[in-house]
């Protein structure tokens, strides 16, 4: 596993907010949300620019496609999915199409990896839970959060609160999964645990802390 987070900062995590006791006690929890209760995320881009131009919209990821991080089929497992846009794709994918991830840690790794490298993101995504109707369901005796392919079911991760390391795993186990409405996701630090943190206060290291 430390391969997979070789070359990221060693950075120490800020933490946001400490952490609830996860109460959900091998409970299925079903939550239907209102699409457009929290319509921050990408519409609160709208005329924003980057360096180049204006930021691109996320796209509806590839099922079929391989992590561009760990090599895992995408749509093969639960939990928050992501992607990253740079200007110049063929530098960093030798491909040209945006980076796609079968993980939020995924996501975060490789962005981390290749800030490093030199090659900044012009947006971020992650799946936007605030926006999707989820399931969290048992699998096993794990809950695992159910995973959103479609374009509108993103959000740059500037708009996100993260809940980080809850009782609920996603596609590589310990998941960060975001919420543009941070009542919302205050409510599910509330029933799974958890640690809240601003993408801001998303750290090499404290990605790394869910990887080992």
């Amino acid at each position: 596993m430390e391969a997979y987070i070789r070359g990221m900062n060693q950075q120490t995590p800020v933490r946001k907010e400490d952490g609830a006791a996860g109460g959900s006690e091998g409970k299925l929890h079903r939550r239907t949300v209102l699409v457009g209760a929290a319509g921050v995320g990408v519409a609160a881009l709208a005329g924003c620019l980057g360096e180049d131009g204006d930021v691109p919209d996320p796209i509806t990821v590839d099922g079929d496609l391989a992590c561009d991080q760990c090599t895992m089929q995408i749509g093969q497992h639960p939990g928050p999915v992501g992607q990253t846009h740079y200007d110049d794709p063929e530098d960093v994918l030798e491909e040209d199409r945006p980076a796609q991830f079968c993980s939020s840690t995924c996501t975060y790794v490789h962005t981390f990896e290749q800030e490093n490298a030199g090659h900044d993101p012009t947006a971020t995504y992650l799946t936007d839970y605030s926006t999707v109707d989820y399931d969290v369901e048992l699998d096993d005796d794990i809950e695992e959060i159910s995973s959103h392919l479609a374009a509108d079911s993103f959000a740059v991760v500037e708009d996100l609160t993260m809940v980080v390391d809850s009782d609920v795993q996603g596609a590589m186990g310990p998941s960060m999964i975001g919420f543009s409405d941070a009542d919302e996701a205050e409510a599910f630090q509330a029933e799974y645990g958890g640690d809240r943190y601003d993408h801001e206060d998303v750290t090499a290291e404290l990605v790394r802390s869910l990887t080992v």
